[in-house]
């Protein structure tokens, strides 16, 4: 199956007009297409099946009890499959199944260690106050993300450990990065880098590709494990006035 993959796209500040890849088969939305949700509209209609998952700027100053089932229904309504702790298993025109196993797999923080919690807590400050969310009507801060994260890790743990079933490969979409190696290189360790990317690395051999967003840089790397190799890929486009769009290629696929 040929997916086309498109994430951090910030259609809310950013002037850009997707197309349809040729040869693809289904578009995946690996998360920040539009913190206002209008963009969307411009995927409504498109010609193959889009896969949607949630990036963290599509709850920008929102409740995310109160949005997860507003934001489902916006995807319904432009004929959207949005999955969160969810999988879904799609045929390719080659006949292969295809398990895609999708949470946006917020920040736990860990992913320095225990002994860097602090100081990458701190700096988590900075983006929560740039997203000014809510849970239930408190900040949704540092801590309510990481009690959110390890959620998503433990339902990404389980459906990765459940026996082979009627697929030929898996691939997970997460929006936040699952590795140091996908940290974008401007910023490297920087405790900032814990807000981006967990320390997934345990999981990723369990996948045969790994699609994520978030960082605003554009990332395709293997891991190789245990005889095992997964395709870990990121085709974030970024803000152009920072210089990250230069480049860019939307109409980007992979083969899995």
């Amino acid at each position: 199956m040929r997916l086309q993959i498109l994430s951090d796209l910030h259609l809310e500040t950013e002037s850009y007009r997707p197309e349809p890849a040729p040869g693809a088969e289904l578009l995946v939305l690996a998360g920040d297409v539009d913190s206002t949700w209008a963009g969307m509209e411009l995927f409504r209609g498109w010609p193959v099946p889009v896969v949607f998952v949630a990036g963290n700027h599509e709850f920008d100053g929102r409740d995310m009890n109160a949005t997860w089932p507003l934001l489902r229904e916006r995807c319904e309504d432009l004929g959207f499959t949005m999955l969160e702790r969810q999988s879904l298993v799609l045929a390719g025109a080659d006949g292969r199944r295809i398990r895609f196993v999708a949470t946006t797999r917020w920040c736990d923080f860990n992913l320095f260690g225990d002994a860097q919690r602090e100081r990458v807590l701190k700096a988590a400050g900075y983006f929560m106050k740039v997203q000014r969310s809510t849970i239930d009507g408190l900040p949704f801060d540092a801590a309510a993300v990481r009690i959110e994260a390890l959620a998503c890790r433990a339902w990404l743990e389980a459906e990765l450990a459940k026996p082979a079933g009627d697929w030929d490969a898996t691939v997970v979409i997460t929006h936040f990065g699952p590795s140091f190696r996908s940290a974008d290189p401007r910023y490297g360790a920087q405790p900032g880098t814990a807000s981006f990317c967990n320390a997934d690395d345990d999981l990723i051999p369990l996948a045969d590709l790994w699609i994520h967003g978030h960082l605003h840089c554009r990332h395709d790397y293997q891991v190789r494990e245990s005889g095992r190799q997964t395709r870990v890929v990121c085709n974030a486009r970024g803000h152009g006035k920072r210089g990250e769009a230069e480049g860019y290629d939307g109409l980007f696929t992979v083969e899995v």
